[in-house]
């Protein structure tokens, strides 16, 4: 099975609970255009018609994929505002991307101020595969152990993370340079907390949280290739090359191509970790010649191994924890042809 891990779809419930709002975030219609306005962003036109779901469902086809997971777009800030604020914006999240169905599944999300782990069980009890949060909220040792509760929760599920490009906090109005190129945030606000993210985990997330699947869009920004500094600065040499990976540290392909999905794999020992993810439709990954490049079976069974066999919500086994589950699955796996991975010219 083709799995899509990471997408996103403006449904017609978010757009109008956004519309109503009075605060950042919010959407306004100007001159027959559905106008995005975020506090740390800069405007973005959301084309209501490509976003409509049988198109959408089309574009997965066209894809070759068999299902696609949608996540909110944390850069957004919709997590990180009063939970009162939060509450009604997330309902219209998952209110509209959990009645697309097939072929779409759904990354919740939840508020983060006064993180409550019942917010999780709420989540996964509606459907979603699992939870999305956003990298600025665990981009530290201490914002790690705020949320210490909730990733607890999601550990004794079985259900994974997905860590998302976004801030820790509701992003202040003008927060954004209108001088700074269009891409600036991406190759550098996204990037940090990605690294950070990735770094707070490695030194106490993964010693709290010993059999929490966690999942990093935009393969955590390529922090593992910085596993050698790492080690000479004094950090834990879990990820030094030669060690092996860690089977329940996973990463996703968006917004990077061969070049830099080929190093990335050499840093952690193999693409046995790696999941598929375009970003669509903030991003065209037919343009990165990401899908070509990748070995599909193997990307299966780690799909497998992230969503499934249990059904999401039940229990691991008392027998048999997730971590020893995820080993035995990379020491199990067939060898076959990996796709040649050439840098971008």
């Amino acid at each position: 099975m083709k799995t899509d891990i990471h997408q996103h779809l403006w449904t017609e419930p978010l757009v109008q609970a956004l519309a109503q709002r009075r605060e950042l975030p919010f959407v306004r219609y100007e001159h027959g255009l559905t106008v995005l306005f975020g506090a740390d962003e800069r405007p973005y036109v959301i084309d209501l018609a490509c976003e409509a779901p049988a198109r959408r469902a089309a574009l997965v086809e066209r894809d070759g994929l068999d299902t696609a997971l949608l996540c909110l777009s944390s850069p957004l800030g919709i997590e990180s505002l009063p939970r009162a604020q939060s509450r009604p914006l997330l309902d219209a999240y998952h209110e509209g991307a959990l009645a697309l169905g097939d072929p779409f599944g759904v990354w919740g999300a939840i508020a983060l101020e006064d993180p409550d782990p019942d917010d999780v069980d709420r989540v996964l009890h509606s459907g979603c595969v699992g939870i999305s949060l956003p990298a600025g909220a665990l981009a530290g040792v201490d914002r790690l152990a705020r949320l210490r509760s909730v990733l607890a929760r999601l550990e004794l599920r079985g259900a994974p993370l997905f860590v998302h490009p976004g801030p820790a906090s509701a992003p202040a109005a003008g927060a954004t340079s209108l001088g700074d190129p269009l891409w600036w945030p991406a190759l550098t606000r996204y990037v940090a907390d990605m690294h950070a993210a990735w770094l707070a985990f490695l030194h106490s997330g993964r010693p709290e949280h010993p059999e929490l699947k966690i999942v990093f869009a935009m393969l955590a920004g390529l922090a593992p290739l910085h596993a050698e500094r790492l080690a000479a600065r004094g950090g834990p040499d879990r990820c030094k090359p030669g060690r092996g990976c860690d089977p329940l540290t996973f990463y996703d392909t968006s917004s990077y191509g061969p070049a830099a999905i080929g190093a990335l794999t050499e840093a952690i020992g193999g693409r046995e970790q790696l999941l598929y993810g375009s970003d669509r439709p903030v991003v065209e990954p037919t343009l990165l010649d990401t899908p070509t490049v990748l070995d599909w079976d193997l990307l299966a069974g780690t799909a497998a191994r992230v969503f499934g066999p249990l059904p999401l919500g039940v229990l691991p086994s008392p027998d048999r924890s997730p971590v020893e589950v995820a080993t035995a699955a990379v020491q199990q796996a067939p060898i076959v042809p990996v796709a040649r991975v050439e840098a971008l010219r």
